[in-house]
């Protein structure tokens, strides 16, 4: 019998309803050459749902995610919605339901894609990110509003599990690839919970045979990625940390558009969840320009997750291949649109022998 993946689609908001399209053309050519089927369930979720509903999501929302193999996340965002209600109302509840702890974000140069800066076209790193607590915490509130007292508080939450789980991730990930990991902190300034990190995180890693291990401040580790971005394997950060070197190392590589990032639920208990780190850009979103390689990348990321690893190899090879011979979208200096792009990887895909 053919092998079939249940998969869950949200495109979202934005450029998301076109991404996310264009990558699901090009998952199904290589699922047909690879002899497996992706049978998508689309749930029409997002801004649009909250304008309806006063929701994202409705309430069995998770429930009914959790019933598949993974989920392919387009973006959530727009401009007329606040942030608190459009992230923590749909991306946030699925991480943390599904203990989807490890964001893994690879970053590299791809072909054809130059960096502005010195190095960035031999980065090669992948940014292991703690995704369910930190300072990303629902724990605290305001009192006051309005009024000239007004005050707020936000609690930073760190557990020995959480760090410890992320660090082994990282070490295991490294141990696999050059032998360094990274540790992101700023233990001179926050006092309590990131000496917490470093302790734990250096009491992970003294497990791991052959694996190096190297603390950075943030404020340093910004700097020497734009002066050395490829002194760097493998990078492992708290939840705010590395979501903003994410975005900071993508950019050096050429741009945030192209890169992919994977919410993990190792154990596989819970689906995986598998998403571009670029937004909704409603700047663009309806103009037919957006990028699909982060989608795509994030595609043969949940097809590596899946088991499918030829075909994500082959995906990922594919619109390398596209990028290189100059089909480019314009925030890569060419001129391509985003169907330009994905009939291009479309038709390469097609042109190959079958495995």
């Amino acid at each position: 019998m053919t092998r079939q993946h249940d998969i869950a689609v949200i495109a979202g908001d934005g450029i998301g309803l076109e991404v996310v399209p264009a990558a699901i053309r090009c998952l199904d050519v290589v699922a047909d050459r690879h002899g497996f089927d992706l049978a998508w369930r689309e749930y029409p979720w997002g801004s649009s749902y909250f304008r309806q509903h006063g929701a994202m999501m409705p309430a069995d929302a998770l429930d009914q995610l959790g019933r598949n193999a993974a989920i392919f996340l387009g973006a959530v965002g727009d401009p007329e919605i606040p942030d608190t209600e459009t992230l923590w109302g749909l991306l946030i509840p699925i991480r943390r339901r599904f203990h989807q702890y490890i964001n893994l974000r690879p970053v590299r140069a791809l072909p054809g894609v130059s960096s502005p800066v010195r190095g960035g076209g031999e980065m090669d790193l992948v940014i292991v990110r703690e995704n369910v607590e930190g300072e990303y915490s629902e724990v605290g509130g305001r009192m006051y509003r309005g009024q000239p007292a007004e005050a707020a508080i936000q609690e930073a939450i760190f557990t020995r599990a959480g760090i410890t789980r992320a660090a082994e991730f990282a070490a295991r990930l490294a141990s696999g690839r050059r032998g360094l990991v990274t540790s992101v902190t700023k233990s001179n300034g926050i006092v309590h919970t990131m000496p917490f990190w470093d302790e734990v995180v250096a009491e992970t890693l003294a497990g791991h045979d052959g694996v190096r291990l190297e603390k950075i401040l943030v404020d340093a580790m910004a700097a020497k990625l734009v002066l050395a971005p490829t002194a760097f394997d493998v990078i492992v950060a708290s939840n705010l940390f590395g979501d903003i070197l994410s975005d900071l190392a993508g950019a050096i590589a050429g741009s945030i558009g192209v890169a992919p990032s994977a919410n993990l639920n190792p154990e596989r208990t819970h689906p995986s969840m598998f998403e571009p780190v670029h937004g909704s850009a409603p700047d663009i979103a309806g103009q037919g320009i957006a990028n699909p390689v982060g989608q795509m990348w994030a595609g043969a990321m949940m097809l590596e997750h899946l088991g499918e690893t030829a075909a994500a190899a082959e995906l990922v090879t594919a619109f390398e291949t596209v990028l290189d011979s100059g089909v480019r979208t314009r925030d890569l200096g060419g001129t391509a649109g985003t169907s330009d792009f994905t009939e291009a990887v479309e038709r390469h895909l097609r042109s190959l022998p079958r495995p």
